[in-house]
């Protein structure tokens, strides 16, 4: 790594900010717990994706060599019990909905971790982590089930801050008269007529949820590594769990860092089938392009709630429109990116450049303050607005100080939007995509539009104000906003 990058994150471990520190300088081990594949991914999913995907951009934009493993669980409770009721095979309908999730990942560009393990891969290794839990006294077996027993590890409770008499009391623990303590939770269980199962010293049976990640997290990563992810429903017990497995098998601790992201309310209650309220990423991206969902995410801290609305979602795409409408002003000039600037710089050059870079420091002072992107994109958006108003200037293009600072501003934008996993189209594109959206949302015909719009031009020719303001105001009732151009007239949907 050329300079000394000083990255601050929250660590849900400790509950205190605390500055990065990888075990191996320059270089990052992280671990995300993937979904369960027995349904299409719904919001929630996509934060928690997009979340950890801009995490990863922005340590790799900082220089870090970044691991990024992300797993898939393909046998738990959740998919035998949608297969038993669609009749169908678990390995079939697990591998259909992983093979959604990566088409919705596709679609919102996330990118693709270097490993993504899936759990039944992996099952003679959770074998041989359950051994070491049972032979160093951690775990023990009932009838060819084994269960972990919480009481042997004394920090059980650290990562949520809760004792066990708190969770005894308060925790949704699964019910088990056989075991020696309610909070004790199975890393392997016995077969059931009708379920999938795999040989073990046990007898046949299948892993635990929780054994699943302890074991592919260290397989790709080592018995110790940076950073563990989630949503902030894992925290407990799944994460609990995790850490206790693996630091009760190694003596090591499983990660330095553990980050977690908020949750999502949709209309400020909690999503869910039965109330209505739940979107799946393929609804919401029916509707929207995905760098709204996108921005809409990130425009909230990593942590905090964030309310789902529809007029949200609609706010976001406004504020997205704005950043593609900067880049759009820079590509129809498109400036030459490896021009050298004229020496000194005219004032006024010298004043934008020194704007820009102010945002550019301002948006990396944000995300090295635990990855704050809600601050980076106000700083993204005062670069836009520098674009704007030093183009609104009418500046002579052809002259090289120009030239050079339209340059650096394209970059600068590019670069740090690329950061966030925005301005990924060409803005051509983007709008012309946006535009049939929108109008194929609001049930309107681009043809109509274009007719009123041709009548509007030839009123103004016959100047016909009257005519022209009227063309004008029924069109923006329709939700479409017009703007003369020396070139003619052009349109976008509101």
């Amino acid at each position: 790594m050329e300079e000394k990058v000083m990255i601050i994150l929250y660590n849900t471990l400790t509950r205190q900010k605390e500055t990065f520190r990888p075990l191996i300088e320059g270089k990052v081990g992280i671990y995300v717990c993937g979904i369960t594949a027995y349904d299409l991914c719904h919001i929630g999913h996509a934060r928690s994706a997009i979340v950890f995907d801009v995490i990863v951009r922005y340590l790799r934009f900082r220089g870090y060599e970044v691991t990024y493993v992300k797993n898939f669980t393909d046998i738990d409770d959740k998919i035998i019990k949608r297969a038993q009721a669609e009749g169908k095979d678990v390995a079939t309908l697990a591998e259909h909905f992983i093979a959604e999730h990566d088409r919705d990942m596709e679609a919102l560009g996330v990118l693709t971790p270097d490993h993504t393990p899936r759990a039944t891969a992996h099952i003679s290794d959770m074998v041989a982590l359950i051994e070491k839990l049972l032979a160093r006294g951690m775990a023990y077996t009932i009838d060819g089930d084994v269960f972990f027993s919480v009481e042997k590890f004394p920090t059980y409770g650290k990562l949520s801050g809760r004792t066990l008499a708190d969770m005894l009391a308060g925790a949704r623990v699964e019910v088990n008269e056989r075991k020696k303590n309610p909070l004790d939770f199975a890393l392997w269980k016995s077969s059931k007529e009708g379920e999938p199962w795999w040989e073990s010293p046990w007898g046949r049976g299948r892993p635990g949820w929780h054994i699943e990640c302890s074991v592919m997290s260290q397989k790709y990563l080592g018995e110790t590594f940076d950073i563990h992810g989630g949503g902030e429903d894992l925290i407990f017990p799944h994460h609990e769990n995790e850490i206790a497995q693996a630091q009760g098998a190694t003596g090591k601790p499983l990660a330095n860092y553990w980050l977690h992201n908020g949750f999502i309310r949709v209309n400020s209650e909690k999503m869910s089938k039965s109330l209505g309220n739940f979107f799946t990423i393929r609804d919401l991206l029916k509707h929207f392009h995905p760098e709204v969902l996108r921005l809409f995410i990130l425009q909230t801290h990593y942590r905090s709630p964030i309310d789902f609305t529809e007029t949200s979602l609609r706010e976001a795409r406004q504020a997205l429109n704005r950043l593609y409408g900067a880049a759009a002003l820079l590509e129809e000039i498109s400036p030459p990116m490896h021009i050298l600037p004229p020496s000194p710089l005219p004032p006024k050059e010298a004043e934008v450049l020194e704007r820009l870079t102010e945002s550019k420091d301002e948006f990396l002072a944000a995300m090295d303050d635990d990855i704050n992107t809600a601050r980076s994109l106000a700083s993204l958006f005062d670069m836009a607005r520098t674009i704007n108003a030093y183009l609104s200037g009418r500046p002579t293009v052809k002259e090289r100080a120009t030239l050079y600072t339209l340059g650096q501003a394209e970059k600068y934008l590019k670069e740090l939007g690329g950061v966030l996993g925005l301005l990924k189209e060409s803005p051509r594109s983007y709008f012309a995509a946006d535009r049939k959206r929108e109008v194929a949302k609001r049930g309107l015909n681009e043809k109509d539009i274009e007719r009123l719009i041709a009548e509007r031009t030839e009123a103004r020719k016959q100047k016909d104000w009257t005519k022209a303001d009227e063309i004008r105001t029924h069109l923006r009732k329709m939700g479409i906003e017009i703007k003369d151009t020396p070139a003619g007239t052009t349109w976008e949907v509101s």
